[in-house]
């Protein structure tokens, strides 16, 4: 390994899809690599699931296999835990990390609600640990090549509306009530699973970036919310999300559990142009800049894997420069996409058992 790139041994909680992708991203070879990975320690709910896992998932692999969570919070050759389970656990499990003394990258959604995100960070500011919401999509190059072309050159001009739609036919007539997708009490519904990334992809387009200079009160201002969900069994099986700036920039962005979305999944419309976005929400493919005059241009970022390394780098090198929160995610944004959340479910009736302030 580059003696010049930063190390992470990471500690993998959970074996669903979501690990396997992650896990397989940080394997791939890739001359634009920033940090090296090592996939130290694998948990599951058992020691068979556990090797399972690494013989399917991870080929040529011999991370140290835990028949329990806890046992990777206790590795001390583990400096960072990635968290792969079931919204509903997310709190715990970056609570039981933490006090452990471990860095986390924890799945989106964050928590279930804004009440439990500030507890968690809460508890990671005292003990001084990196932790993040794992929003990958903001740190693929073609997202920030995106948000160069609208914020800082204005390649569209005035931004005045962003449409986002993510939806998959989740099949949910052939699932239990203990599905993850269908049980409340797992955090269930389409807006955590996968409207956020619907409402990121409005932040994004209406919003310059966190940090740049042309970021101000004014443009970020927190937008009023209009939502509408439809329920089945208490769970939202579609959410459709309005947000209204002061200035008149619009943001809709919605989500489905019945249906596939289009391949142009997104718009962005300003006044000398629009930007469509292809692939889906959570990983674009392409996107095309479409102006009022002139010739349309197409850009696109080459990827192996899905692209999970790139939010991974990025941890690794925040965590060796002795940061304990990234810039593209900070914590400020992490609780306030949950508040407008918070406030979707409100207005649209989906509630979770553990909610304290809906």
């Amino acid at each position: 390994m580059s003696d010049d790139k930063p190390t992470l041994r990471w500690g993998i909680i959970a074996t669903g899809l979501i690990s396997s992708w992650f896990c397989s991203d940080l394997l791939q070879e890739r001359q634009d690599a920033q940090a090296n990975h090592i996939i130290q320690a694998v948990g599951s709910s058992s020691a068979e699931k556990g090797h399972a896992f690494v013989a399917k998932r991870l080929p040529g692999q011999k991370p140290t296999v835990y028949g329990s969570y806890a046992e990777v919070y206790d590795d001390p050759n583990v400096d960072i835990v990635y968290i792969g389970t079931p919204h509903a656990f997310h709190k715990q499990n970056c609570l039981d990390a933490i006090v452990k003394g471990k860095h986390v990258l924890c799945e989106k959604s964050f928590t279930l609600n804004a009440h439990e995100a500030r507890e968690v960070l809460a508890a990671a500011k005292e003990k001084g640990v990196f932790i993040m919401e794992a929003m990958w999509t903001r740190f693929f190059p073609l997202v920030q090549t995106l948000q160069r072309l609208l914020h800082e050159e204005q390649a569209i001009g005035q931004i005045y509306r962003v449409t986002c739609d993510f939806s998959l036919d989740q099949k949910l007539e052939t699932k239990g009530m203990e599905s993850r997708l269908k049980d409340p009490a797992l955090g269930a519904g389409s807006l955590l699973d996968i409207g956020i990334y619907s409402l990121t992809w409005a932040l994004l387009g209406l919003e310059p970036p966190i940090g740049s200079a042309k970021r101000s009160t004014d443009a970020t201002a927190k937008p009023s919310v209009l939502a509408h969900q439809v329920l089945s069994d208490g769970v939202d099986i579609s959410t459709t999300m309005v947000l209204h700036y002061p200035d008149g920039r619009q943001g809709i962005a919605m989500s489905h559990t019945a249906f596939r979305s289009q391949p142009i999944f997104c718009r962005i419309e300003g006044s000398t142009g629009m930007i469509e976005v292809e692939g889906v929400a959570s990983l674009p493919n392409s996107f095309t800049l479409t102006p009022l005059e002139g010739e349309s241009k197409t850009y696109s970022v080459d990827r192996v894997g899905r692209g999970f390394y790139w939010e991974a780098d990025a941890v690794a090198k925040d965590i060796a420069a002795g940061r304990v929160e990234s810039a593209t995610m900070p914590w400020a944004e992490t609780i306030r996409v949950m508040e407008l959340m918070d406030e979707v479910r409100k207005q649209g009736g989906a509630r979770f058992p553990q909610d304290k302030e809906l």
